[in-house]
Protein backbone atom coordinates (compact mmCIF):
# COMPACT_ATOMS: atom_id res chain seq x y z
CA UNK A 1 0.00 0.00 0.00
CA UNK A 2 0.90 3.32 -0.74
CA UNK A 3 1.81 6.01 2.17
CA UNK A 4 -0.77 8.40 3.60
CA UNK A 5 0.77 12.28 2.83
CA UNK A 6 -0.02 14.66 5.56
CA UNK A 7 0.44 17.77 4.64
CA UNK A 8 0.61 21.01 7.20
CA UNK A 9 1.13 24.74 6.24
CA UNK A 10 2.82 26.56 8.64
CA UNK A 11 5.36 25.84 11.21
CA UNK A 12 3.99 28.52 13.65
CA UNK A 13 2.19 27.61 16.92
CA UNK A 14 -1.05 25.97 15.57
CA UNK A 15 1.25 24.23 13.10
CA UNK A 16 3.83 22.67 15.51
CA UNK A 17 0.74 21.80 17.69
CA UNK A 18 -0.99 20.18 14.72
CA UNK A 19 1.75 18.03 13.49
CA UNK A 20 2.69 16.78 17.16
CA UNK A 21 -0.92 16.08 17.90
CA UNK A 22 -1.51 13.96 14.96
CA UNK A 23 1.76 12.09 15.20
CA UNK A 24 0.89 11.24 18.99
CA UNK A 25 -2.71 10.11 18.06
CA UNK A 26 -1.84 8.06 15.28
CA UNK A 27 1.81 6.99 15.90
CA UNK A 28 2.37 7.49 11.89
CA UNK A 29 -0.03 4.53 10.88
CA UNK A 30 -3.43 4.67 9.80
CA UNK A 31 -5.76 1.84 8.32
CA UNK A 32 -1.93 0.09 8.07
CA UNK A 33 -0.40 2.74 5.92
CA UNK A 34 2.20 4.78 7.15
CA UNK A 35 1.70 8.71 7.32
CA UNK A 36 4.38 10.80 5.74
CA UNK A 37 4.63 14.20 7.09
CA UNK A 38 5.12 16.96 5.20
CA UNK A 39 5.27 20.84 6.91
CA UNK A 40 5.04 23.88 4.38
CA UNK A 41 6.64 27.44 5.84
CA UNK A 42 8.83 30.13 4.44
CA UNK A 43 10.78 30.40 7.85
CA UNK A 44 13.55 28.47 8.30
CA UNK A 45 12.73 27.41 11.52
CA UNK A 46 9.78 28.22 14.19
CA UNK A 47 9.20 31.53 14.92
CA UNK A 48 8.26 32.19 18.43
CA UNK A 49 5.62 34.82 17.36
CA UNK A 50 4.28 35.43 20.30
CA UNK A 51 7.66 36.59 21.77
CA UNK A 52 8.89 39.14 19.30
CA UNK A 53 9.31 41.88 21.58
CA UNK A 54 12.01 40.00 23.10
CA UNK A 55 14.11 40.49 20.39
CA UNK A 56 13.38 44.02 20.25
CA UNK A 57 14.07 45.28 23.08
CA UNK A 58 16.79 42.57 24.57
CA UNK A 59 18.26 40.78 21.28
CA UNK A 60 16.77 37.11 22.31
CA UNK A 61 17.15 34.59 19.46
CA UNK A 62 13.68 33.80 18.82
CA UNK A 63 13.55 30.94 16.03
CA UNK A 64 14.00 27.60 16.68
CA UNK A 65 15.48 24.86 14.37
CA UNK A 66 12.99 22.42 13.70
CA UNK A 67 15.17 19.77 14.41
CA UNK A 68 15.18 20.94 17.83
CA UNK A 69 11.91 19.07 17.85
CA UNK A 70 11.70 15.40 19.11
CA UNK A 71 8.57 14.55 17.21
CA UNK A 72 10.24 16.29 13.74
CA UNK A 73 11.67 13.02 13.28
CA UNK A 74 11.10 11.68 10.00
CA UNK A 75 9.15 15.15 8.85
CA UNK A 76 10.04 16.60 5.93
CA UNK A 77 10.17 20.31 5.95
CA UNK A 78 10.14 22.43 3.33
CA UNK A 79 11.13 25.65 2.82
CA UNK A 80 8.62 28.02 0.55
CA UNK A 81 5.05 29.42 0.16
CA UNK A 82 1.93 27.38 -0.83
CA UNK A 83 -0.27 29.35 -3.18
CA UNK A 84 -3.43 27.18 -4.20
CA UNK A 85 -5.30 24.08 -2.86
CA UNK A 86 -6.64 21.96 -5.68
CA UNK A 87 -9.76 20.42 -3.47
CA UNK A 88 -10.87 18.34 -6.12
CA UNK A 89 -7.26 17.09 -6.86
CA UNK A 90 -6.35 16.90 -3.58
CA UNK A 91 -3.12 18.52 -4.27
CA UNK A 92 -1.16 22.03 -3.33
CA UNK A 93 0.38 23.86 -5.20
CA UNK A 94 3.75 25.73 -3.62
CA UNK A 95 6.74 28.20 -4.54
CA UNK A 96 10.11 26.82 -3.14
CA UNK A 97 12.49 28.86 -1.88
CA UNK A 98 14.56 28.66 -4.86
CA UNK A 99 11.62 30.53 -6.60
CA UNK A 100 10.80 27.47 -8.54
CA UNK A 101 6.83 26.22 -8.88
CA UNK A 102 5.58 22.77 -7.65
CA UNK A 103 2.79 20.45 -6.56
CA UNK A 104 2.05 17.93 -4.20
CA UNK A 105 -0.71 15.36 -3.58
CA UNK A 106 -1.75 15.02 0.12
CA UNK A 107 -4.29 12.88 1.69
CA UNK A 108 -4.68 14.71 4.61
CA UNK A 109 -4.09 18.72 5.15
CA UNK A 110 -4.11 21.08 7.84
CA UNK A 111 -4.35 24.54 6.89
CA UNK A 112 -2.07 26.28 9.89
CA UNK A 113 -1.04 29.68 8.35
CA UNK A 114 -1.93 31.51 11.80
CA UNK A 115 -2.12 35.41 11.49
CA UNK A 116 -0.13 38.39 11.06
CA UNK A 117 0.78 41.30 12.42
CA UNK A 118 -1.41 44.29 11.31
CA UNK A 119 0.67 47.18 9.80
CA UNK A 120 -0.03 51.22 9.66
CA UNK A 121 -0.18 52.84 5.88
CA UNK A 122 3.73 53.49 5.57
CA UNK A 123 2.70 57.39 5.54
CA UNK A 124 2.04 57.09 8.84
CA UNK A 125 5.76 56.54 9.60
CA UNK A 126 6.97 54.35 12.48
CA UNK A 127 8.05 51.03 12.68
CA UNK A 128 5.56 48.03 13.06
CA UNK A 129 6.64 44.80 14.85
CA UNK A 130 5.89 42.49 12.77
CA UNK A 131 8.98 39.80 12.45
CA UNK A 132 12.13 39.09 13.76
CA UNK A 133 13.67 40.99 10.72
CA UNK A 134 11.60 44.62 12.03
CA UNK A 135 12.17 43.33 15.62
CA UNK A 136 16.05 43.53 14.77
CA UNK A 137 15.46 47.29 13.14
CA UNK A 138 13.74 48.74 16.30
CA UNK A 139 16.34 47.27 19.05
CA UNK A 140 19.27 48.80 16.60
CA UNK A 141 17.43 51.74 16.22
CA UNK A 142 17.02 52.57 20.06
CA UNK A 143 20.10 51.48 20.93
CA UNK A 144 21.77 53.94 18.77
CA UNK A 145 19.62 56.54 19.54
CA UNK A 146 20.82 56.21 23.49
CA UNK A 147 24.74 55.94 22.27
CA UNK A 148 23.74 59.61 20.13
CA UNK A 149 22.52 60.91 23.42
CA UNK A 150 25.02 60.17 25.27
CA UNK A 151 27.35 62.56 23.25
CA UNK A 152 24.38 65.32 23.02
CA UNK A 153 24.37 68.73 24.76
CA UNK A 154 21.08 70.25 23.37
CA UNK A 155 18.46 68.92 26.32
CA UNK A 156 15.52 68.54 24.34
CA UNK A 157 17.08 66.80 21.59
CA UNK A 158 19.04 64.39 23.95
CA UNK A 159 15.31 63.86 25.87
CA UNK A 160 13.85 63.10 22.37
CA UNK A 161 16.07 60.45 21.75
CA UNK A 162 15.66 58.89 24.93
CA UNK A 163 12.36 58.59 23.97
CA UNK A 164 9.94 55.95 22.64
CA UNK A 165 6.21 55.48 21.79
CA UNK A 166 3.97 52.33 21.57
CA UNK A 167 0.74 52.27 20.21
CA UNK A 168 -1.49 49.86 20.65
CA UNK A 169 -2.09 48.30 24.14
CA UNK A 170 -3.05 45.07 23.88
CA UNK A 171 -1.14 42.52 25.04
CA UNK A 172 1.37 42.77 22.88
CA UNK A 173 1.89 46.36 23.02
CA UNK A 174 1.98 46.14 27.33
CA UNK A 175 4.67 43.25 26.84
CA UNK A 176 6.77 45.51 24.02
CA UNK A 177 6.61 48.80 26.20
CA UNK A 178 7.51 47.08 29.29
CA UNK A 179 10.25 44.93 28.52
CA UNK A 180 11.55 48.16 26.48
CA UNK A 181 11.69 50.60 28.93
CA UNK A 182 13.15 47.86 31.54
CA UNK A 183 16.37 47.74 28.37
CA UNK A 184 16.53 50.81 27.83
CA UNK A 185 17.25 52.01 31.45
CA UNK A 186 19.72 49.44 31.79
CA UNK A 187 21.32 50.69 28.29
CA UNK A 188 21.37 54.10 29.61
CA UNK A 189 23.30 53.26 33.01
CA UNK A 190 26.05 51.60 30.57
CA UNK A 191 26.16 55.04 28.64
CA UNK A 192 26.14 56.97 31.63
CA UNK A 193 22.51 58.60 30.85
CA UNK A 194 20.19 59.10 33.79
CA UNK A 195 17.83 56.12 33.80
CA UNK A 196 15.15 57.73 34.87
CA UNK A 197 15.38 60.22 32.00
CA UNK A 198 14.28 57.23 29.99
CA UNK A 199 10.77 57.96 28.18
CA UNK A 200 8.50 55.34 27.06
CA UNK A 201 4.62 55.61 25.85
CA UNK A 202 2.07 53.42 25.50
CA UNK A 203 -0.94 54.67 23.62
CA UNK A 204 -4.12 53.53 23.99
CA UNK A 205 -7.34 54.46 22.27
CA UNK A 206 -9.36 52.76 25.15
CA UNK A 207 -10.46 54.62 28.52
CA UNK A 208 -8.72 51.07 30.36
CA UNK A 209 -6.01 48.55 29.81
CA UNK A 210 -7.21 44.91 29.27
CA UNK A 211 -10.88 45.41 28.33
CA UNK A 212 -11.33 41.89 28.57
CA UNK A 213 -11.04 41.29 32.06
CA UNK A 214 -12.68 43.81 34.95
CA UNK A 215 -11.55 47.13 35.65
CA UNK A 216 -9.07 46.31 38.43
CA UNK A 217 -6.87 44.05 35.72
CA UNK A 218 -6.14 47.19 34.03
CA UNK A 219 -5.56 49.52 37.05
CA UNK A 220 -3.26 47.03 38.27
CA UNK A 221 -1.67 46.89 34.88
CA UNK A 222 -1.34 50.40 35.02
CA UNK A 223 0.51 50.40 37.93
CA UNK A 224 3.34 47.43 36.89
CA UNK A 225 4.00 49.86 33.67
CA UNK A 226 4.64 52.94 36.09
CA UNK A 227 6.87 50.90 38.11
CA UNK A 228 8.55 49.90 34.82
CA UNK A 229 8.88 53.17 33.60
CA UNK A 230 5.92 53.47 30.91
CA UNK A 231 3.17 55.93 31.20
CA UNK A 232 0.05 55.16 29.22
CA UNK A 233 -1.78 57.81 27.40
CA UNK A 234 -5.56 56.84 27.17
CA UNK A 235 -8.31 57.54 24.91
CA UNK A 236 -5.79 58.61 21.89
CA UNK A 237 -4.22 57.38 18.86
CA UNK A 238 -1.19 58.14 16.69
CA UNK A 239 -1.88 59.38 13.67
CA UNK A 240 1.91 59.25 12.37
CA UNK A 241 5.09 59.49 12.94
CA UNK A 242 6.88 61.80 10.77
CA UNK A 243 10.96 63.60 11.46
CA UNK A 244 11.02 62.56 15.14
CA UNK A 245 7.32 63.74 15.79
CA UNK A 246 4.35 61.50 17.20
CA UNK A 247 0.81 63.11 16.06
CA UNK A 248 -1.92 62.16 18.02
CA UNK A 249 -5.50 62.70 17.31
CA UNK A 250 -6.37 65.19 19.46
CA UNK A 251 -3.56 67.62 18.14
CA UNK A 252 -0.78 66.70 20.87
CA UNK A 253 2.67 66.71 19.27
CA UNK A 254 5.18 64.13 21.24
CA UNK A 255 8.77 64.77 20.05
CA UNK A 256 10.37 61.26 19.79
CA UNK A 257 13.18 58.62 18.85
CA UNK A 258 11.23 55.50 17.99
CA UNK A 259 7.66 54.84 16.98
CA UNK A 260 6.63 51.21 17.37
CA UNK A 261 3.21 49.84 16.06
CA UNK A 262 1.73 46.93 17.82
CA UNK A 263 -2.06 47.25 16.51
CA UNK A 264 -3.37 43.69 16.46
CA UNK A 265 -3.97 40.95 14.25
CA UNK A 266 -5.44 39.85 11.20
CA UNK A 267 -5.82 36.39 9.79
CA UNK A 268 -2.68 35.69 7.10
CA UNK A 269 -3.13 37.27 3.80
CA UNK A 270 -2.02 34.33 2.12
CA UNK A 271 -5.36 32.48 2.75
CA UNK A 272 -6.87 34.38 0.21
CA UNK A 273 -5.21 33.23 -2.83
CA UNK A 274 -5.29 29.46 -2.05
CA UNK A 275 -9.23 28.87 -3.11
CA UNK A 276 -10.03 28.14 0.28
CA UNK A 277 -13.70 29.28 1.70
CA UNK A 278 -13.58 32.17 3.66
CA UNK A 279 -15.24 34.87 5.93
CA UNK A 280 -15.49 38.33 4.91
CA UNK A 281 -12.46 38.89 7.97
CA UNK A 282 -10.37 36.28 5.77
CA UNK A 283 -10.02 33.20 7.98
CA UNK A 284 -11.21 29.53 6.69
CA UNK A 285 -14.49 28.39 7.40
CA UNK A 286 -14.33 25.38 9.36
CA UNK A 287 -17.29 23.22 10.62
CA UNK A 288 -17.24 22.07 14.47
CA UNK A 289 -15.00 19.50 13.88
CA UNK A 290 -12.16 21.74 12.11
CA UNK A 291 -13.15 20.46 8.76
CA UNK A 292 -13.04 22.98 5.93
CA UNK A 293 -16.12 23.84 4.30
CA UNK A 294 -16.35 21.33 1.07
CA UNK A 295 -13.13 19.84 0.79
CA UNK A 296 -12.34 16.35 2.42
CA UNK A 297 -9.73 15.33 4.17
CA UNK A 298 -8.75 19.13 4.79
CA UNK A 299 -8.60 20.54 8.32
CA UNK A 300 -7.59 24.09 10.03
CA UNK A 301 -7.36 25.68 12.98
CA UNK A 302 -5.27 28.27 14.84
CA UNK A 303 -5.88 31.98 14.43
CA UNK A 304 -6.54 31.43 10.30
CA UNK A 305 -9.59 29.59 11.47
CA UNK A 306 -13.52 30.63 11.80
CA UNK A 307 -14.14 28.05 14.87
CA UNK A 308 -17.68 28.12 16.57
CA UNK A 309 -18.15 26.45 19.59
CA UNK A 310 -21.48 24.76 18.44
CA UNK A 311 -23.07 24.92 22.02
CA UNK A 312 -22.96 28.68 22.82
CA UNK A 313 -21.77 30.22 19.40
CA UNK A 314 -19.03 31.60 21.11
CA UNK A 315 -15.91 31.74 18.51
CA UNK A 316 -12.66 31.58 18.96
CA UNK A 317 -10.35 34.54 19.51
CA UNK A 318 -6.74 34.88 18.21
CA UNK A 319 -4.38 33.99 20.91
CA UNK A 320 -1.98 30.93 22.08
CA UNK A 321 -4.55 30.08 24.96
CA UNK A 322 -7.27 28.74 22.49
CA UNK A 323 -5.00 26.72 20.36
CA UNK A 324 -3.85 24.74 23.32
CA UNK A 325 -7.59 23.09 23.31
CA UNK A 326 -7.71 22.69 19.42
CA UNK A 327 -4.53 20.60 18.84
CA UNK A 328 -5.16 17.62 20.86
CA UNK A 329 -8.57 17.24 19.47
CA UNK A 330 -7.84 17.77 16.09
CA UNK A 331 -5.90 14.76 16.27
CA UNK A 332 -8.38 12.61 17.17
CA UNK A 333 -10.37 14.02 14.60
CA UNK A 334 -8.07 13.33 12.23
CA UNK A 335 -7.81 9.21 13.51
CA UNK A 336 -11.59 9.23 13.66
CA UNK A 337 -12.36 10.49 10.25
CA UNK A 338 -9.76 7.61 8.89
CA UNK A 339 -11.40 5.04 10.95
CA UNK A 340 -14.96 6.52 9.57
CA UNK A 341 -16.23 7.11 13.21
CA UNK A 342 -17.94 9.97 14.94
CA UNK A 343 -15.84 12.67 15.68
CA UNK A 344 -15.22 15.52 18.11
CA UNK A 345 -16.24 18.55 18.15
CA UNK A 346 -14.81 21.93 19.51
CA UNK A 347 -15.87 23.17 22.85
CA UNK A 348 -14.47 26.56 24.25
CA UNK A 349 -12.17 27.06 27.06
CA UNK A 350 -13.68 26.60 30.63
CA UNK A 351 -11.84 29.20 31.89
CA UNK A 352 -10.76 32.84 31.03
CA UNK A 353 -7.13 32.82 31.54
CA UNK A 354 -4.74 35.27 30.31
CA UNK A 355 -0.89 35.71 30.99
CA UNK A 356 0.98 38.92 30.61
CA UNK A 357 5.12 39.50 30.89
CA UNK A 358 5.86 42.61 32.20
CA UNK A 359 9.99 42.27 32.52
CA UNK A 360 12.22 39.98 34.02
CA UNK A 361 10.56 38.39 36.97
CA UNK A 362 7.16 40.56 36.39
CA UNK A 363 3.96 39.55 35.01
CA UNK A 364 -0.41 39.36 35.02
CA UNK A 365 -1.74 36.24 35.43
CA UNK A 366 -6.10 36.63 34.92
CA UNK A 367 -8.51 33.83 35.17
CA UNK A 368 -12.17 33.49 35.93
CA UNK A 369 -14.58 30.71 36.55
CA UNK A 370 -17.90 30.68 37.99
CA UNK A 371 -17.70 34.51 38.47
CA UNK A 372 -14.96 34.28 40.34
CA UNK A 373 -11.56 36.44 39.73
CA UNK A 374 -8.21 35.09 40.12
CA UNK A 375 -5.15 37.62 39.96
CA UNK A 376 -1.48 36.49 40.20
CA UNK A 377 1.68 39.28 39.98
CA UNK A 378 5.00 39.28 40.77
CA UNK A 379 7.48 35.88 39.79
CA UNK A 380 5.43 33.13 39.76
CA UNK A 381 3.15 35.33 37.29
CA UNK A 382 6.60 35.65 35.18
CA UNK A 383 6.99 32.11 35.59
CA UNK A 384 4.07 31.03 34.50
CA UNK A 385 4.28 33.32 31.54
CA UNK A 386 7.29 32.00 30.63
CA UNK A 387 5.68 28.02 31.40
CA UNK A 388 2.87 29.54 28.84
CA UNK A 389 5.15 30.98 26.14
CA UNK A 390 7.68 27.33 25.90
CA UNK A 391 4.15 25.57 26.06
CA UNK A 392 2.99 27.35 22.73
CA UNK A 393 6.18 26.73 20.96
CA UNK A 394 6.45 23.25 22.00
CA UNK A 395 9.32 23.63 24.11
CA UNK A 396 7.76 21.74 27.10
Amino acid sequence: MNDLTCIIIGGGHAGLAALKAIKKTTLGMANGRRIRFVVFDKQPGHVRKIMLFRPAAGGEEIIVPWTHYEFSEGVEFVQGTVTSVDGREKQIRYEAAQGNDATMQYDILVVAVGSVVRQPDPNQGGIPLTDPQTAAVIRGRWRANLRQAAHEKNPKERKRLMTVVVTGAGISGIETSSELALEMQKKASTLGLNPSDISVYLVSGQERLFMEGPEKVGRKLDQILRECGVTVVYNRKVMREEAGVVTLNNGDRLPVGLCIWTIGLMPNPALRTMGLPLTTDGQVLVDESYRVQGMPGVYSIGDCARIVDPKTGKAALMRCAELALQDDRLGKIVVADLEGRPAPVHKSAPIDLYCIGLGENRGLVWGRKWGINLIITGKPAWRFRNAAWDAGSKLR
